[in-house]
């Protein structure tokens, strides 16, 4: 009563425990630990959970096949037609232009048609993705944008470029993340801003504290409630309404730009959730908004395997549309780049 386990490439360097978690996944966590104790074995040899696999390590866990498959889920893979734009690829990491509607990730509502499972189905047909040899590895997103916001989505298509590729998402100093969105009202001149912010998941809103920390003095590694945000708010061309505007985060918290710029007084045309609903009205009846007029156009990266690299992802071409018939100056992100760093 042995069920044997090969660690695969993407299993090496992960720890004992962990990789039983994800194998394992219905088991709770006291049972992982007394698996680990008893009746788990690497190389014929017991070890501690913080024991550092490697590629070709042997687990035998004492149990039968029936005990082990109770423990875990079915994968199941869906065959759905491919939306994204491939916008850069190589063997670690896949970068994706993400359309309009398409969720990141399912949720209760939709759970086949996701950008992640478009990516699966994509690297399968490639062969980059091969779900049989795998014990726990699924190509995931980096970073993620709601269903309604364009552009740039990273994917890791193995554990060291998820580990990787995660870890410079959260380095500020590492990735240059820039947007392009059309807000509402005039800015003639570049915001920069600081605030700390809570969720409220009931509602699926993120809410500023009533005492920011920029009101207060307080820095971003001050311990005090909620999580620290950093926007940056350039204009690329503005009217008597509306402003488009590039915008870079320094940090990356849910519906940090939409609430940001909502707070500011400058929400982003066509957003149900932070915007104005006289103006989204008015935008959708003359010129088919149906949500926030945001996008993810490019990740400059300053370190790391890509560092010097830049991706780029043209907005969609709802965008550029709408952009073209609410400003005189037919600027893209990169010709408002250029106007603006002069």
């Amino acid at each position: 009563m042995m069920v044997k386990i090969t660690a695969g490439p993407n299993d090496a360097h992960r720890r004992l425990d962990r990789f039983l978690r994800q194998y394992f996944d219905k088991a709770p966590l006291s049972l992982i630990y007394k698996m680990i104790r008893k009746d788990v074995k690497v190389n014929g040899k017991r070890q501690s959970r913080e024991t550092l696999l490697e590629e070709g390590d042997e687990i035998c866990v004492y149990m039968t096949e029936e005990q082990a498959d109770a423990l875990r889920s079915t994968r199941r893979t869906w065959h759905v037609r491919k939306q994204f734009k491939v916008l850069y690829e190589d063997d670690q990491v896949l970068f994706t232009g993400k359309p309009f509607g398409l969720l990141t990730h399912g949720d209760r509502h939709e759970k086949k048609n996701t950008l992640v499972n478009q990516v699966e189905g994509y690297l399968m047909e490639k062969g980059d993705f091969v779900p049989d040899r795998e014990n726990h590895f699924r190509p995931a997103a980096v970073n993620r944008l709601d269903r309604n916001t364009t552009g740039i989505v990273v994917f890791g298509k193995t554990q060291e470029a998820l580990r990787t590729y995660t870890a410079l998402m959260r380095d500020k100093e590492a990735i240059d993340k820039e947007y392009l969105a059309i807000v509402t009202g005039r800015i003639d001149a570049p915001l920069t801003l600081r605030d700390r912010m809570v969720r409220d998941e009931r509602d699926n809103r993120s809410v500023l504290l009533e005492s920011s920390a920029a009101e207060n003095g307080a820095q971003e590694g001050d311990a005090q409630d909620g999580k620290w945000m950093e926007t940056i708010v350039t204009p690329l061309a503005a009217g008597s309404e509306y402003t488009l505007v590039r915008v870079r985060i320094l940090t990356g918290r849910t519906h940090q730009i939409r609430l940001h710029l909502s707070e500011a007084g400058h929400p982003i045309l066509g957003d149900p959730k932070y915007g104005d609903p006289k103006k989204n009205a008015k935008a959708k009846e003359k010129y088919g908004v149906r949500g926030q007029l945001l996008h993810c156009a490019a990740m400059r990266f300053h370190d790391g395997p890509l560092a010097g690299k830049t991706v780029e992802c043209p907005p969609p071409d709802t965008f550029t549309r709408i952009q073209k018939a609410l400003f005189k100056e037919k600027a893209t992100g990169n010709e408002g780049r250029k106007k603006t760093d002069r």
